[in-house]
């Protein structure tokens, strides 16, 4: 259990099952009444960003229901108060107080109501984090991952202090605080990484074939990605990887998640999501351009990840508006 008590005019003290974190804040002036959902298209979130940056975070006490929706930044959140029901994938989730829980881009999701507090981190990870690594991070822990203290005991303190880390640079409106939050984010980032590749790891022969495979399938996922848009085959990716189709097929859904055609699949509409949004593209030449053999496959697999046609996907999209401060 977490407590969080006032023990000076800046600090607050964590208490996590017996640990004790201590994490400086400057002590601000929250606008806790300010709507999560500001702008909601079908299940589609456009998320308004704090002006001249690709950040949203709140401090939410809200007790409202948030319908299913996705949106294209990371989610991070972290009740402080009380129990936060979650459902995302067919699943729904208690988080605990203190409980960090970190939903992938373009994940369907639905919030619950329920009194108390929280801290939401909503961070655009393209442009900011163009890095190829970030996306093999998130491969490992596709589609959500919930990090507790049972789970995770040697990254969990380190990712809650980050957490709270985040919210306080908010806060501080500090010179460079943009680039500080991506920062502890991306730090986040690895802590999670490393620690899943690790379980991948024990889970792949022995220890010095490991770092081996790791290595070998976080390149076949970049693979993956620079190719996803071609007639690219299961056979042709375990050539790739060294390994019969039936042996990859295997170490592939360890390693990632999930089976290797719906990956292909996830990041075939990731593509056509900013094909899409751009007018000037027909919905067929972005099926096309994306890999899709037909207008029927590329639509119903569409609506299975997004819950709406690559048409009505197109209409609610417009440009990020930057003029709304959830602060």
């Amino acid at each position: 259990m977490i407590t969080v008590s006032k023990v000076s005019h800046h600090t607050y003290l964590h208490v996590i099952d017996s640990r004790t974190i201590i994490s400086e804040f400057f002590w601000w002036d929250v606008r806790r009444d300010a709507a999560m959902i500001e702008t909601l298209n079908g299940t589609h979130e456009t998320v308004n960003y704090r002006e001249n940056t690709n950040l949203r975070i709140y401090d939410n006490t809200q007790f409202e229901d948030y319908p299913t929706h996705w949106h294209s930044p990371i989610e991070i959140i972290m009740p402080v108060q009380n129990n936060y029901r979650i459902e995302y994938c067919d699943q729904t989730l208690s988080l605990r107080e203190g409980d960090v829980m970190i939903l992938c881009p373009g994940v369907l999701h639905h919030l619950f109501p329920a009194e108390g507090r929280r801290y939401i981190i909503q961070a655009e990870i393209n442009p900011a984090l163009n890095l190829r690594e970030v996306d093999s991070i998130l491969t490992l822990f596709y589609p959500a991952l919930l990090v507790t203290p049972e789970q995770f005991p040697d990254i969990y303190p380190k990712i809650a202090d980050l957490v709270t880390g985040i919210m306080k640079e908010y806060s501080s409106g500090a010179p460079f605080f943009e680039a500080s939050i991506y920062a502890m984010l991306t730090r986040i980032l690895v802590l999670i990484g490393r620690t899943q590749a690790e379980m991948v790891n024990r889970l792949i022969y022995d220890d010095t074939r490991q770092r081996q495979y790791v290595e070998k399938f976080m390149a076949v996922c970049r693979f993956i990605d620079e190719h996803c848009t071609e007639d690219l085959t299961l056979d042709e990716a375990a050539a790739y990887a060294g390994f019969s189709k039936y042996h990859f097929t295997r170490l592939f859904r360890q390693f990632a998640g999930t089976t290797f055609s719906h990956y292909m699949n996830q990041k075939r509409i990731a593509k056509a999501e900013k094909y899409l949004a751009d007018p000037t593209q027909s919905v067929a030449a972005v099926a096309m351009s994306c890999g899709f053999s037909s207008m029927s496959s590329f639509i119903r697999m569409f609506k299975i990840l997004k819950g709406c046609t690559p048409s009505e996907f197109r209409k609610m999209y417009r440009p990020t508006s930057r003029n709304l401060e959830p602060w």
